[in-house]
């Protein structure tokens, strides 16, 4: 059924009717209803929000120096500048932990958000700081717009904010979030849209740049590997490949986490020899010999609330891997199900719908590559003899918070999710 879009002018009544527990005049937007829900559980004061604590230049020094998003300031400022009415509106780019990194505008606005705690150096999460544009970006990871009273925090209501997330292309990770804010009255609807292109353009920006490297790499790594024996790559420090020999090209070689020189076991090649490239990694696979066992451990650990990963054990090592959303949501369900899973299963428990068994294939084919080895499919499973552990919230109701998949949103009321 297709939702009326909300009167403004309701908005304060309906939350004021979801804070008292009682009938509202009209439904909250989904988004923003389980925001509320969510915020309530970590007990952020509807009236006055609670402290923002601001870390140290130097810990925001260190910050910004780590994060890719700097690079993108002058294409960000550029696209946002002459659309945004800079008088009135502010400009503000944080890191994956909502820490605001980069903040621009009027000294008047920039004021009035210091009033908020919206300064340089804060934490704007949804547990901190009730729902604002920047939290529900992250949890949700995709572009969001919060207008006056779908604040949590009553203070918050002269104000309206529109944010979309900054993903690395390289391999999906989340950077942070792009947010432009205003005064409420100044709402515009197009701000959203705006913000979305704006994002999506430093998004290529950064994968122009991506290219541009491993373009060097490849000048530097080719001849190296011509002389070679045996299959082996040259690739960036993210994995992706600029050269290789003895063996059909690959696109991209999930590494550990913490790479270093020496012998590994990746998942998608086996065991390999790593050795250092300037701005990569010459990856050499080692011949089965008979004495490398495969891995004995899987734990996905799930308890953070916007960063799950995946962590393989064996006599090699250890190698941990940054999961997607959705990703996050199969190898859950998979946990769950050590006998396996159909792809219309799976379907039925991520949309549920059995019939998207294409869509289902194609992210469990994407996974694999990162996998192989680890996970088996008809039915899909992880591998036999493999040890699996998943570590999940102390409060089902933190599970995957944004997921709207059936098998999640079950477990998160405590249903049996078969």
């Amino acid at each position: 059924m297709k939702r009326i879009p909300i009167d403004a002018g309701l908005l304060p009544a309906i939350r004021e009717a979801a804070l008292a527990g009682s009938r509202p005049p009209a439904r909250p937007r989904p988004v923003i209803g389980e925001s509320w829900h969510r915020v309530r559980r970590h007990g952020v004061d509807p009236d006055n929000g609670r402290p923002v604590p601001l870390i140290s230049a130097e810990e925001l020094e260190h910050r910004r120096h780590a994060s890719p998003l700097g690079e993108l300031l002058p294409q960000l400022r550029e696209g946002l500048l002459e659309a945004a009415d800079a008088v009135r509106h502010l400009i503000a780019v944080t890191d994956t932990d909502g820490r605001v990194l980069w903040r621009e505008g009027s000294s008047g606005v920039r004021r009035s958000a210091d009033r908020l705690g919206f300064e340089v150096g804060a934490s704007w999460t949804e547990e901190l700081v009730g729902t604002n544009g920047i939290g529900l970006a992250l949890v949700e990871r995709r572009p969001v717009q919060v207008h006056s009273a779908e604040h949590f925090v009553r203070s918050h209501h002269a104000w309206t904010c529109a944010a979309a997330p900054l993903h690395d292309p390289r391999d999906g990770r989340l950077l942070g979030v792009l947010n432009v804010s205003g005064p409420a009255p100044a709402f515009n609807p197009a701000t959203l849209a705006l913000v979305t292109a704006v994002a999506k353009v430093g998004e290529a920006e950064l994968r122009a740049r991506h290219w541009e490297s491993v373009d060097r790499l490849r000048t530097v790594a080719a001849p190296m590997l011509a002389r070679l024996r045996g299959r082996a790559l040259a690739v960036d420090r993210d994995g992706w490949t600029a050269a290789v020999t003895g063996m059909a090209p690959v696109g991209r070689v999930v590494l550990p986490r913490s790479v270093r020189p020496g012998r590994v076991w990746l998942p998608s090649l086996g065991p390999c020899l790593l050795e250092p490239l300037p701005d990569g990694w010459l990856v050499r696979i080692e011949e089965d010999r008979g004495e490398d066992a495969p891995p004995g451990r899987l734990v996905l650990d799930l308890r953070r609330p916007r960063d799950w990963t995946v962590t393989v054990s064996g006599a090699a090592g250890d190698w941990s891997h940054e999961l997607s959303p959705r990703h996050a949501e199969l190898l859950y369900v998979l946990a769950r199900h050590p006998a396996g899973r159909t792809a219309a299963e799976l379907a039925a428990d991520l949309f549920g719908d059995p019939t998207r068994t294409v869509t289902v294939r194609a992210e469990l084919s994407r996974i694999r590559r990162t996998l192989a080895g680890v996970l088996g499919h008809r039915p899909y499973r992880f591998a036999d003899g493999l040890e699996v552990r998943l570590l999940a919230p102390t409060r089902a109701e933190d599970l995957l918070p944004a997921s709207r998949a059936p098998v999640v949103m079950a477990a998160r009321r405590g249903l049996p999710t078969g």
